[in-house]
């Protein structure tokens, strides 16, 4: 957001669209859960390998989370949230960077199953 003589202007891409509300509540949190569904199943003792070709075709297999994270190419306001948290724990603690994007995903899922409940129950 830019600021031209104290009025605020929004700049967004062409394409792109601005929602609010509830709308964009489910909105960033599907964006957000997505990312954390991404590293997710590199976690444990049966997590699995990812392999990541970049624009060049040059290919990296690994199950590093902030590895992965790193190499997407996020656009989305909420999900380049959790690349900060990932981010984060890999500067503050040095290691596990995606059980924290992935129990942030997690509590978001939690939330949302909240957000829908108070909804049901309002509309009693």
């Amino acid at each position: 957001m830019a600021q031209l003589g104290g009025t605020p202007v929004l700049i967004l891409r062409e394409g792109s669209e601005r929602t609010r509300g509830k709308d964009a509540q489910s909105r960033n949190i599907l964006a957000a859960k997505t990312v954390a569904n991404a590293v997710r199943t590199t976690l444990g003792p049966k997590g699995m390998d990812k392999m990541l070709v970049d624009s060049m075709g040059d290919v990296v297999i690994t199950n590093d989370g902030a590895t992965i994270l790193k190499a997407m190419d996020i656009e989305h306001p909420a999900a380049k949230m959790m690349v900060e948290i990932a981010k984060t724990q890999d500067e503050e603690v040095g290691d596990g960077t995606t059980t924290a994007v992935v129990i942030a995903g997690e509590l978001l899922k939690r939330a949302e199953d909240l957000m829908s409940w108070n909804r049901e129950y309002i509309q009693r």
